[in-house]
């Protein structure tokens, strides 16, 4: 499975040009008969041009030819500001055919940019970034680390402020043993951004490691919860001992023998168990839809 993102990732120069006055006529004009063009006017000065100029530049480069980008400095040409009667910048104008066809002022988030220019030139395929956070996502589910490490860490170089990136590293990180890095990496990532499926799974993973790491052996447990099946603690540390073990299947049974004989036992203690397992399984888990399916049947019975 490719994981690395390719070198030429960051390659397509040509498709972005720095315009002026006097080649606007055929940098943008002429050359929107035969391509979209896309012109980004901007200033130095300008904090929120500096903000939206990177990511413009990205989405074109995805695009792979299906749109050129022309940047045009108003403070040194601003005729062309004028005559397209630009009151604020950054400005961005699509042209087509000749003609100005469409246009938006400010600094966008990356993901409304690309549905701008996909309004126009069609679908974007997913960007090298992109791929790499796939490639990496199906690794993880399939227990391959290195190549699920190598993906994640490849990202955050190209782009360190990935949160989901840090997120699925971390959980690489917790199957390859190394808890206090997973938690050290899940430090950098912002208290309003961790609500996001990966960030929610990654700290569930971490919570279920540290409980592992505190439930014993699991054999103890197993004979303390066969002794006495109404010590409910003692079921729920089975339980978790095994979630932290990998076993879900046999760790999801504890928790729902626990709802089944007192769900509100100890707070619920055993469906946030369930749930928080759950979530690091990822919905689409045939065990995560067969625990659902029964987690359901006792709560509704």
């Amino acid at each position: 499975m490719e994981t690395l993102i390719s070198e030429s990732a960051g390659a397509g120069d040509d498709l972005i040009k720095d315009g002026s006055t006097e080649s606007f006529m055929q940098e943008v004009v002429e050359a929107s008969k035969e391509t979209l063009i896309l012109v980004d006017l901007w200033a130095p000065w300008c904090g929120p041009c500096k903000q939206l100029g990177p990511m413009i530049e990205k989405v074109v480069r995805d695009a792979k030819g299906a749109v050129k980008l022309v940047k045009i400095d108003i403070d040194q040409n601003p005729q062309i500001a004028q005559s397209l009667q630009v009151q604020s910048i950054p400005a961005v104008f699509a042209f087509k055919n000749g003609q100005p066809i469409d246009g938006f002022m400010g600094a966008l988030p990356e993901s409304k940019i690309k549905e701008f220019v996909e309004r126009h030139a069609g679908p974007i395929g997913p960007s090298p970034v992109e791929e790499a956070y796939q490639s990496g996502t199906e690794a993880l589910e399939t227990g391959d680390t290195e190549v699920a490490l190598t993906a994640f860490a490849k990202i955050l170089e190209l782009d360190p402020d990935h949160v989901d990136a840090k997120a699925q590293l971390a959980r690489v990180y917790i199957k390859l043993g190394e808890l206090d890095a997973a938690k050290s990496l899940m430090e950098t990532i912002p208290e309003d951004t961790k609500q996001t499926p990966a960030v929610t799974a990654a700290l569930a993973a971490i919570s279920i490691a540290e409980n592992a790491a505190d439930a014993g052996e699991l054999e103890p447990l197993r004979l303390k919860v066969e002794e006495n099946p109404d010590d409910l603690a003692a079921r729920l540390e089975y339980g978790k001992a095994l979630a932290g073990a990998g076993d879900y299947e046999a760790g999801g049974a504890e928790f729902l023998e626990i709802i089944r004989r007192d769900r509100d036992w100890n707070e619920a203690a055993g469906r946030h168990e369930l749930l928080k397992m759950l979530e690091v399984m990822g919905p689409a888990d045939p065990l995560t839809k067969s625990l659902r399916r029964q987690l359901s049947s006792i709560l509704f019975a």
